[in-house]
């Protein structure tokens, strides 16, 4: 299968270093708004202008757009959906159906798949959350992401005014987790379960005091947590965040029985050293599904819920059964 990459940034690069890990792709090419001539690949892969990409086409079986969710990919998608099968790692979640009607309408069009909102969460964490839901039907559910940078939440600070460089750290509340995991099914709101601390290099001269209130104030994003913003300088950025660590908890806990005598917890983790790499990982899994969709001519936008498990791997039905079942 032959992907190529659409935008260079943290998930880029790791979509980058994920290709060399699957033997059965073949990276074409990185897609760029900026200046190709100022943009160093880790791997040589060749590096086209955006503009340039239609001249590319029959080079380019599934194409994975990294941008961002705040601004990017409401764009993006829908627009190279209409000329290649496509994934995006999309992760507002109050904003995804929306997307997927603006995203399948541009792939049917063009007669095109379209994978959207890959990625861990949005992706992995919301399998878990269906496996779980079905498992078990009455029951309550919790997400908890963090320690860690969410790296659409960093890109949406960094689209203020005056705002140089930021990392948004969400980090979730340990009594709420505790009380969560110990079966009691508390109701929790936002506020109760995540804090969001923000680390932010101003501008020379700009107002901080609008870009905390800006941060503070985003809907979807920072309004209904308590959020805490440090500015600091570009130095202590790069030397105390410049590493992407992530993580997170899908936790449902449910009865069984005939008067709900029996009680069940599942969980499912990750700890992540890179959430953009892990990221980009998983999305060039998703790639390999929607290419085989594409190949049987099932066109316009998926979700992880529209995908078999199977798809996802480069073994065959057989190797499956044998080895994974």
């Amino acid at each position: 299968m032959k992907i190529a990459i659409y935008g260079y940034g943290n998930i880029g690069r790791g979509v980058e270093c994920a290709a060399r890990q699957n033997p059965d792709m073949t990276l074409t090419g990185v897609y760029t708004r900026r200046d190709p001539a100022q943009v160093q690949t880790k791997t040589g892969v060749t590096v086209y202008p955006a503009s340039e990409i239609l001249k590319h086409k029959d080079e380019i079986d599934v194409l994975l757009i990294c941008g961002g969710s705040a601004t990017d990919l409401p764009e993006l998608t829908p627009m190279l959906a209409r000329d290649f099968n496509v994934v995006d790692s999309f992760d507002t979640h109050a904003r995804i159906p929306e997307h997927f009607a603006s995203v399948d309408a541009a792939a049917r069009a063009g007669g095109h798949t379209a994978l959207i909102s890959g990625g861990w969460d949005p992706g992995l964490f919301s399998l878990a959350r269906l496996y779980s839901n079905a498992i078990l039907p009455q029951g309550s559910d919790y997400t908890f992401w963090g320690r860690g940078v969410s790296q659409g939440h960093s890109d949406a600070i960094r689209r203020i005014p005056g705002v140089l460089d930021a990392r948004q750290y969400t980090v979730p509340i340990p009594e709420a987790l505790e009380a969560v995991r110990s079966g009691a099914s508390p109701v929790l709101t936002t506020r109760q379960k995540h804090r969001r601390e923000c680390y932010v290099v101003a501008a020379q001269g700009a107002d901080k005091a609008e870009i905390e209130k800006a941060i503070k104030t985003m809907p979807n994003y920072f309004d209904e947590y308590d959020t805490t913003v440090t500015f600091i300088t570009m130095e202590e950025m790069k030397r105390d965040h410049s590493e992407l660590p992530h993580g997170g908890f899908v936790i449902r806990s449910g009865p069984s029985g005939l008067e709900g005598e029996h009680r069940h917890t599942i969980e499912f983790r990750l700890t992540l050293d890179s959430n953009p790499e892990f990221t980009a990982l998983t999305l060039v899994a998703l790639a390999r599904a929607v290419g085989k969709h594409a190949a049987r001519g099932d066109w316009g936008c998926k979700t992880v819920f529209d995908l078999a498990p199977a798809e996802l791997s480069p073994l065959s039905g057989e190797e499956l059964r044998a080895h994974l079942l």
